[in-house]
Parts: structure tokens; sequence; C-alpha cells
């Protein structure tokens, strides 16, 4: 059976691994594994927001019923398990800058600001305060000792990897961090939960972000600011209305459904959002072309590499070949579908050089054919 690299030195029978624990199958492998190492281990789980409404439902991160899971799966390991109270830190970092994120006309990426915050700020200190030699999670990415220290690098199986909801990890945090789970497909993970007899081995994977269990992002959006909801205008880019709109919260940029807008001899997609005017501005899809964007908070972990490198824009789009000019980044060739509020993520190869949020983008003047 796969026994899973923790790397760490010294006998393992004197060491101490937490590892964070949402209750789900990946998360609750990572523990069994780290049990199975013989150093003391000790599993976390966050609770991180009011779960009331999420109780009971399947795929739902650090809910009730989560949390009970992953008590379950520590009980039948024989560790410790922890539960910490975390919603104040949550709603303030988390959920909060997802709302006021929709207000000011972005798209929020709330998975990085959670890995940003709560799950790694928060649980690093615990894991320390615990005494911990590492902090074992379940991301599918791959921790690789290079010539200048640690490197983050893509996990194995495409279809898994989330090394781009991980572009802020630091370099402190990436030296006390393991993944144990980044060099396998999910397949062979749920064999060997249920080799192993954990109840969770058939569990769904989560589909929705933690906090919205009926996957209504506007929904939530509107409860917590009522003002996101203030009905607008579909307009073009020379500013004639071509139709009204229901708030900017069910929009985003490359946003082809929901504008229901006929008459248009080509497709429609949307442009940009303006806050101030509450205008939806949409266009043909070469308007959408972008040849640079301006981004902040650049995180580096790409320690001294100068050479070639591409870069993701959303989670779902291929790394493309790009070069970071100051705060810019500049596409060799237009890219498409680029929105404020997501990140950009550069790449060499496999490895995770880092990334920042995307403020704005410079659109690329295409030559016609």
């Amino acid at each position: 059976m796969f026994a899973g690299d923790f790397q760490l030195t010294g006998p393992l029978a004197q060491r101490r691994i937490v590892v964070a624990m949402s209750g789900g199958v990946d998360s609750s492998v990572v523990a069994a594994l780290a049990a199975r190492t013989g150093a003391e281990t000790i599993g976390v789980t966050l609770q991180l927001y009011d779960h009331g409404e999420a109780v009971g439902r399947a795929g739902s991160c650090c809910a009730g019923r989560d949390i009970r899971d992953a008590r379950a799966v520590c009980d039948r390991l024989g560790i410790a398990h922890y539960v910490f109270d975390h919603e104040s830190s949550f709603r303030e970092t988390v959920i909060d800058d997802f709302a006021d994120t929709y207000l000011a006309g972005r798209t929020p990426i709330p998975c990085v600001k959670c890995n940003m915050g709560p799950k790694f700020t928060d649980l690093f200190a615990l894991a320390r305060d615990l005494g911990a030699d590492c902090l074992a999670t379940g991301h599918y990415v791959q921790r690789v000792e290079g010539p200048e220290g640690p490197e983050l690098h893509k996990g194995a199986d495409p279809a898994r990897d989330q090394s781009y909801f991980l572009f802020a990890t630091t370099a402190a945090q990436l030296d006390f961090l393991r993944f144990p789970l980044g060099g396998l497909p999910k397949a062979r993970v749920r064999e060997i939960a249920a080799e192993i007899g954990l109840g969770v081995a058939g569990k769904p994977d989560s589909q929705d972000i933690c906090f919205v269990p009926d996957g209504d992002y506007a929904g939530l959006v509107k409860k917590l600011r009522p003002e996101a909801d203030t009905a607008g205008a579909i307009v073009d880019e020379a500013g004639n209305k071509l139709g009204e709109h229901r708030g900017l919260i069910h929009f985003t940029v490359g946003q082809r459904r929901g504008l229901e807008i006929g008459g248009s001899p080509e497709p429609l997609y949307v442009l940009r959002l303006d806050p101030a005017t509450r205008d939806v501005v949409v266009g043909p899809k070469s308007a959408l072309a972008v040849s640079a964007a301006r981004i902040e908070g650049l995180n580096w972990i790409g320690g001294s590499h100068k050479g070639p490198l591409t870069a993701k824009v959303r989670s779902m789009a291929r790394p493309v070949p790009a070069r970071l000019d100051g705060d810019r980044v500049v596409f060799d060739a237009p890219e498409y579908g680029v929105a404020p509020g997501q990140a950009a993520v550069f790449y060499a190869g496999e490895r995770v050089l880092g990334g920042g949020w995307i403020t704005e983008t410079e659109r690329a003047e295409l030559v016609a054919a």
C-alpha cells in the first residue's frame, strides 16, 4: 500500500504530524498515511461557518456532518482530533471578501482566500502550538526538494491538480507543509480509503463553494450586501442601451448566457462590469482579447528563476506563454476571458513560481485576417 512521503528527518516515532481534516476522503487518507508512519498524528478541523442549513448535506466542507466524519475517522485510526471555531475569522477574510469582490464588479476566488487565511495561516499557528513537525493536507499538489529549497509543483493527476489555488503559499509555509497525495490519482486515494476501511471512502467530492451549500452565489451576496442586487443597464461599448439586468452579481467577464439580448448579428459576451454606473458592458468575442493584465499582491516562490514561464488566468484554463513586466503579465498571444478578481498564476513547466491578483486588463488589438 502507498505509505505517503512526509519528508521528515530523524526517527518518525519522535515526530508529530498535524493533519488538516475536512471530513472528506482526501484528508482522511492523509491522516491514515500519517498514522502509518509511526509518528504521533493529530487531526484538526476548523469550523468555519454557521453550518445550520448545510447539516446532513454531502459534499459541503466543514459542515456539521463533515466534522462528525472527521471525528469518526480519527476514532478509527486511534488518533486525537480537535475542532476549533474560526467562524469569525472565516467570515471576515473569506465570506465578506467574497461579497465585496462581487460588489466591486470582480470575480472572486474564495478558495485562495481561505488557503491564505484560515487553512494555512490559522492552521499553521495551531500546528505550531501543538508542537508539530509539519502540517499535512489533502491538496493535489507536490512538494519537491529543489536546489534552493522546497518547490511547489502541480499534482501528478491533471484532472485533480490544485496548484492554481495555492499560488499564495509562502516559502516559509511550503517548508512546513506536506502534500502526500500529490503524486496520486483520485481513484487510487479512494482505493486506499476502502482498503483501510474508512467510512468516507465513497463520500462524494465537494461541488460547491463550502459556505454556499445550495450553489446560489448571487443569493448569498444579496443577503450579505442587499445593494448588490440593484438592477442596471446592459450596454454596448459605445454606451447604447441594449437591455436591462437584475444585478451585477449575476455576471462575470466572458459570460454569454443570461444576457437575453435579441437582434444582435453576432453573439455578445460580458466585457466588463461597472460598479459605479451598474452597467454590464457587452460586445463580440473579439473584444474579450487581452494582451496584458495588471496584477497586485505578487507572491513569488520561484527563487532565482529567470527563464520562460507560462501564466494561468482561470482555474480551468491552460497555462499560456507569457512574461512578467513589473506589475504586468504580458501574454505572447491574445488571451480571452481574463477577469479582474481572478488570479494570474505562473509556472515553469510543472513548477509553480507564484502569482498575483488581476486588477485590470489591457485589450489586444486584433489584426483582421
